[in-house]
């Protein structure tokens, strides 16, 4: 019933792979000052000149801050600079997706590798290795993983049969002694983590598995949104600090609804408004729906987040 990963018996690394390595502080103090530097440059320089501006302008008002991105994120060395975050109390509610969660935990006891985009993907899966851009994740990975989860997820059974995915990774946070995971430093500051799609990923795949031998198991997202709506509308103000899309986006500026909107949004995003999408929305967009404010501020920086997101964040850390 386990055998989700078929090819690990076979996974076999090239030689000479370089570990993927996370963002640290000293990095990010060598550009400390240099994304408001930027601002009369032009194009998507000024962008990211704006954005921390933005930012600052959040943090002056004491808005509640939700921070959003997507998984891929966690695999690469963002992971140091979100960790720092949480770390430092620099935001207040943390929306993601069910592979940040299995990244992070991974992470903390196994490197990922730095591969290529054009890599022959054939021979990786014959040889168990996963590709995530030009980021190798071994198979034997998740099986990792899986150790580590099983029994976490025995102690939560014993607790309560019934728990939300905000609990839930809460948990997980408590049981993982690793100071470089941001679970770890969410628990240990009492910042909240939502992950609305939490079976999208190697952990809703544990929760399956689990379920067969204990049927009462029940992970209820339904069950955070009470908890997400009160700091909703217990917020004096509202900011919203969105890396990519999807329903980590959609989750943040959704549930602003219930208030009349965001206040202020900064976005950075690859993805184009021109399909429709959710991910290329535009905040202006956003604002026909109710979803920010038709007099909030906002800021769309394009690019890829792993270069654009560290110039932003550097003045506050």
């Amino acid at each position: 019933m386990k055998k989700v990963w078929p090819h690990t018996s076979r996974t076999k690394l090239p030689k000479n792979l370089k570990p993927v390595v996370d963002y640290s502080l000293r990095d990010l103090r060598k550009i400390k000052n240099y994304g408001e530097k930027l601002l009369p440059v032009g194009f998507q320089a000024t962008e990211i000149g704006r954005a921390v501006k933005l930012i600052r302008r959040m943090k002056r008002e004491n808005c509640t801050i939700f921070f959003s991105f997507t998984a891929n994120m966690v695999a690469s060395g963002l992971r140091g600079i979100f960790k720092e975050i949480v770390k430092r109390k620099f935001v207040d509610v943390i929306i993601t997706t069910g592979g940040s969660i299995e990244h992070d935990v991974i992470r903390c006891f196994a490197p990922y590798f730095l591969g290529d985009f054009n890599m022959d993907d054939v021979k990786l899966h014959e040889t168990g290795i996963n590709r995530l851009g030009n980021i190798l994740v071994p198979t034997e990975r998740y099986i990792l993983f899986e150790e580590k989860i099983v029994n976490i997820l025995s102690d939560v059974y014993e607790k309560s049969k019934v728990v939300s995915p905000r609990e839930l990774i809460d948990e997980i946070g408590a049981h993982i002694k690793c100071k470089d995971s941001i679970l770890y430093w969410a628990h240990k500051n009492k910042i909240p983590i939502f992950c609305p799609g939490i079976t999208d990923s190697a952990l809703g795949y544990q929760f399956f598995f689990f379920k067969q031998e204990h049927k009462d198991f029940v992970v209820d997202v339904t069950k955070d949104m009470n908890e997400l709506a009160d700091i909703v509308f217990s917020a004096k103000k509202t900011g919203g600090i969105i890396l990519g899309g999807g329903i980590s986006k959609h989750h943040v500026i959704g549930v602003n609804i219930i208030r009349g909107g965001l206040d202020y949004a900064v976005y950075v995003t690859t993805a184009t408004p021109y399909d429709g999408s959710l991910s290329g929305a535009e905040p202006k967009e956003a604002k026909s729906w109710g979803k920010i404010k038709e007099v909030g501020k906002t800021v769309v920086v394009h690019g890829d987040a792993t270069v654009i997101f560290p110039l932003i964040i550097a003045p506050f850390l």
